[in-house]
């Protein structure tokens, strides 16, 4: 008997360890399984559109039907914000997750800055690789490159491949400004050695023509600031000699982009792995140049036809995702960098031509502005069969994607500033965050609740060039948004109660950093 046990105990132990090896790979399988399930996401960024620009909110006359349909389709946010009131503050924000006043170089950005995210700190690409994303970036970056003293003609570095991401195919900072070519992971497109790049915001090079001197050779004529380097008869803000062969063509800018982010979401869609894509479309920031096919379009001149090219092409690439079969798993952000501005540095009819159409919506101000539609704006959540259609007033911003987009794919990154509120993103719950603080050109002002609080600034009440309120008063300035969201009823006097816990709330997270407060506050 002994002489046949030990074999039996063999055979036996043979199948207990077969099945734990065949039950550690079917782990390990689902473990994989697990990661692939993560949604693909993308990040529509806008440039410069209003709340009032999207017609789902229902508040301007121009229509969006593309943006729309991810609003019908996901979550529209009424009480949703951008970090800042200018772009590269507002970008800086929506990809580490932390308010941009924490950086003191965080501010409108000329081509030639060096980068501003400091390349070993956490990023939304960064935390995503940590769950497997392959990471990808089209459109504008407008956050700096390289270490301040760029040589544009050889590998451009640091830049948006050394803060997380795979892919990235960009315009260094603006259409309005040089350098105007594009740049894919650290290179120039189309550049001939023979004909090399100098940028320089601070002179002209010798014998190249400016707007000032040439305005024959102009097709878009300058109101203010815009009088530098020409570039396909567009004047620019900063000046540019040579790479003749690696110029941009304005009016393809947007099927250009558009063919790099449908070229990467098909490539990635081949992958095992999901992707993430932040594409960060230029429109309707100026020079305004839609295709000719979209003039005339909105009736409204330029900025409204560059609005209804930029609709399409989200309509495109939904098309794109529907068609690779990806467009169920892959959750969609929709908003803008700041708010609206109508003339901004070139005479194309936007004032001229706005008619009724409300580009803020009911909301005060612009861009550049500390009043609401400075930094509210448009956000929608889609995800088609996750996310059920609906309409959102919990407040949200765009720095709390960082942590939840993180507690999405189940990494544990926080930020000091990111809340996360992925339920509220998803629609299962209306409780958003309770207060934030919101900048305008290194002017900040507090959010708590239904309350805005703005504190006593020197400077212009209305910038001239732009004739948008600048939120600027002498005196401290309180609104309670639910009942007076256009904020014409001052109750700072009136409540100094309220007021006073504002400013202690306000200061309390200010801290140190409160620098505006400091100097600017009226003695």
């Amino acid at each position: 008997m002994k002489k046949n046990i030990k074999p039996v105990i063999s055979l036996a132990m043979l199948v207990l360890v077969t099945a734990c090896l065949s039950s550690c790979r079917s782990s390990d399988s689902m473990t994989k399984e697990d990661q692939s399930k993560n949604p693909n996401i993308i990040i529509i960024y806008m440039d410069d559109l209003g709340y009032g620009d999207v017609s789902a909110y229902e508040s301007g006359t121009l229509q969006t039907p593309n943006f729309d349909k991810l609003a019908s389709g996901g979550i529209r946010f009424t009480n949703a914000y951008a970090s800042s009131a200018t772009c590269t503050p507002s970008r800086y924000a929506i990809l580490t997750g932390t308010y941009p006043w924490r950086n003191k170089n965080a501010k409108i950005l000329p081509g030639t800055a060096p980068l501003l995210i400091d390349t070993a700190q956490m990023t939304i690409p960064k935390m995503l690789k940590q769950a497997g994303y392959h990471t990808g970036v089209v459109g504008k970056w407008h956050l700096g490159l390289g270490n301040g003293n760029t040589d544009w003609n050889r590998e451009i570095s640091p830049g948006p491949n050394q803060v997380g991401f795979d892919y990235s195919y960009i315009m260094a900072a603006t259409q309005d400004r040089v350098p105007t070519v594009y740049i894919k992971n650290g290179h120039v497109v189309g550049l001939d050695p023979s004909d090399p790049i100098q940028v320089n915001y601070d002179q002209n090079f010798e014998g190249e023509p400016t707007a000032l001197n040439n305005p024959e050779m102009l097709t878009m004529k300058w109101h203010h600031g815009h009088n530098n380097s020409i570039v396909n008869g567009v004047p620019r803000i900063g000046f540019m000699k040579g790479g003749e062969a690696a110029k941009w063509s304005d009016i393809d800018m947007a099927d250009h982009f558009l063919e790099k982010a449908k070229s990467y979401v098909n490539e990635s869609a081949q992958k095992d792995t999901p992707f993430f894509l932040y594409y960060a479309m230029q429109q309707p920031h100026v020079p305004r140049t839609p295709h000719p096919r979209f003039e005339g379009a909105s009736g409204m001149g330029p900025r409204g036809d560059a609005i209804v090219e930029a609709d399409w092409i989200v309509g495109e690439f939904l098309k794109e995702l529907e068609d690779l079969g990806i467009l169920e798993n892959t959750l969609i952000i929709f908003s803008s960098d700041n708010g609206p501005v109508l003339n901004d540095g070139y005479y194309d009819d936007a004032v001229e031509k706005l008619g009724d159409h409300t580009p803020s919506g009911r909301y005060r101000g612009g861009k550049y502005s500390l009043f609401e539609a400075g930094t509210r704006l448009p956000f929608i959540a889609y995800w088609e069969g996750k996310i059920q259609p609906g309409v959102s007033d919990a407040m949200i911003t765009q720095i709390d994607l960082f942590e939840s987009l993180a507690a999405l794919v189940g990494i544990d990154e926080e930020t000091e500033d990111s809340e996360n509120l992925l339920k509220v993103l998803m629609g299962k719950s209306t409780l958003g965050r309770e207060d934030f603080i919101l900048e305008a050109t290194t002017r900040t002002a507090y959010r708590k609740g239904d309350w805005m609080m703005i504190p006593p600034y020197r400077g212009p009440a209305i910038e001239q060039n732009v004739q948008i309120e600048l939120g600027n008063l002498g005196e401290y300035q309180l609104y309670n948004l639910k009942e007076d969201p256009s904020q014409q009823t001052n109750l700072a006097k009136s409540d100094p109660e309220k007021l006073g816990e504002m400013i202690r709330d306000f200061e309390a997270i200010r801290g140190e950093n409160n620098r505006q407060i400091q100097q600017l506050e009226l003695k």
